[in-house]
């Protein structure tokens, strides 16, 4: 059966036969975790396994954000606590190395409990006097360590069966507040932006997802954030940083969004998304914006199908005891 153009959130760390049925219905592209969602290790492959049979799909995308540092969902005791972005910046000489060492473990952690999709790397580029919501989930403060970086994160993680979202296109990267909570401006020229902000997104422009940023960027479209803008996603994410692979939205619940849900799932659409998140498993939210989702088809499939087919479920044949154990002293001695 077709999907919708869709990847929401659950409540807890099960399924309520009320929500089963919803996704039944609805039928998501796929799910996203958070913490409120992880349990035990058997808990959270429960879970994976429960929300891949409504959509009888052995292999629906289910994603979590675990960048590292504050932007972690699996973390101690039943997984290793890893470092923020910024700690691999600092590496000097070793940073790629261990970026990709870093990723591949987090990978083997996510495919061992039913994981297929991280949203990493952080490819936005933080200006003096930004908000610290990017902060030290930067690789770096120039963009052409953040690309590197970058890559390197994204090449442990498919290497490990896992696929990359980059994140947040165009760039999160001079916004002065908390998309979560407002919506950011930024007056920088596009001349600027382009020297800065969408340079790492270019770099990497051949991975097979991104994710949106909820961004006004008065040079670009003084009117719209980016997630809903046609002029953005058509002049920029497309065409000057040149990426055609599979547009997500950030969350369509954060504030810096405006209207009822289903406003802001249509106008996301309208611009050009592919597929619309939303991540908190409030029901109602969740069918205002399934509403507004489309099918999933033409182009926009085309990316969906495109980006699972990069999934390499082989892995590959990594030594976790000894890479633990090496990521841990290459950490310690920088």
């Amino acid at each position: 059966m077709t999907s919708r153009a869709l990847i929401l959130g659950c409540a807890g760390k099960s399924l309520s036969a009320e929500e089963a049925a919803f996704f039944r219905d609805v039928r998501p592209w796929g799910f996203i975790l958070f913490k409120r969602n992880i349990g035990t290790p058997d808990e959270v492959r429960a879970l994976t396994g429960a929300l891949r049979d409504c959509l009888n799909s052995g292999t629906a995308p289910i994603l979590i954000d675990q960048e590292g540092g504050r932007v972690q969902r699996m973390g101690p005791p039943h997984w290793p606590a890893y470092p923020p972005g910024g700690r691999y910046g600092r590496l000097n000489g070793s940073a790629e190395t261990i970026a990709r060492l870093g990723a591949r473990l987090m990978a083997h952690d996510l495919a061992d409990v039913g994981i297929n999709v991280d949203c990493a790397p952080v490819l936005d580029v933080p200006a003096p006097g930004s908000h610290d919501i990017i902060g030290d989930r930067a690789y770096a403060t120039n963009p052409v360590s953040v690309a590197g970086i970058g890559r390197a994160v994204a090449e442990g993680l498919m290497a490990g069966g896992v696929l990359p979202v980059m994140k947040h296109i165009p760039g999160h990267g001079r916004a002065a507040c908390d998309s979560h909570h407002d919506l950011p401006v930024v007056e920088a020229s596009r001349e600027a932006l382009a020297a800065q902000d969408f340079r790492p997104f270019q770099a990497l422009a051949d991975l097979p997802m991104a994710m949106s940023a909820h961004v006004v960027f008065t040079a670009l479209d003084p009117e719209r954030p980016a997630t809903q803008s046609a002029t953005v996603i058509r002049e920029v994410i497309r065409g000057a940083i040149g990426f055609d692979g599979l547009l997500m939205t950030d969350d369509l619940s954060m504030q810096a969004l405006s209207g009822s849900f289903r406003e802001r799932a249509e106008r996301a659409f309208a611009a050009g998304i592919d597929i619309g998140l939303h991540c908190n498993g409030a029901m109602d939210e969740m069918a205002a914006v399934a509403e507004a989702a489309p099918t999933l088809a033409g182009r926009a499939a085309e990316r969906a199908a495109a980006a699972l087919a990069r999934l390499d479920r082989a892995g590959d044949d990594l030594d976790v005891p000894e890479a633990r154990a090496r990521f841990a002293a290459a950490l310690a001695a920088a």
